[in-house]
């Protein structure tokens, strides 16, 4: 490091905390709190048979998140779960395990490539997912709709990078 240049300070680093200035908190921050609500209720919405298997498997948020990937309906291998989660393999498949013991996910070999595990999600569970992904995807695809291509572009390329700036402060 050049030693006529001080090092960034802390709130100058990416992904640092830094208090936001009142204009941020009007144009966006203030709207987080608001969106918890919705997040906090989201148990309540689900099927009671899905409901009573997250509360006896004590299963939570991690394990819906990966129902939510595998909701397009093909099967995916653990390490594109993985990735598309942003954990480590073994988070992957610790959370693939669980929800398999909750009956919520199947495993099974790669027909083509035998070193691999498929992972999806059985019929039953599946159509009871289908339901409450949609009633809780509800107002963010609304959302979308109203927007115009470029700005739904950014709101996506937004969304996904506030998600990965929460990866590196999330401690799970």
């Amino acid at each position: 490091m050049d030693p006529s240049q001080d090092p960034p300070s802390d709130a100058q680093r990416p992904g640092a905390a830094r208090m936001p200035g009142p204009a941020e908190v009007e144009e966006v921050v203030g709207y987080v709190p608001l969106l918890a609500a919705f997040f906090h209720r989201a148990r309540a919405d689900m099927p009671p048979s899905m409901q009573a298997a997250f509360e006896r498997h004590g299963l939570g948020p991690r394990h819906g998140a990966v129902l939510v990937q595998l909701s397009a309906g093909r099967p995916l291998g653990v390490t594109a779960l993985a990735k598309r989660l942003g954990c480590s393999l073994s988070t992957a498949s610790q959370l693939v395990g669980e929800l398999q013991r909750a009956g919520l996910a199947h495993r099974e070999e790669d027909p083509d490539d035998r070193r691999r595990t498929l992972v999806s999600v059985p019929d039953r569970p599946r159509e009871e997912f289908a339901h409450f992904l949609a009633l809780r995807a509800g107002p963010l695809l609304a959302a979308l709709d109203r927007l115009s291509p470029e700005h739904r572009e950014g709101f996506v390329a937004g969304l996904r990078l506030w998600a990965e700036e929460t990866r590196h402060t999330d401690p799970a």
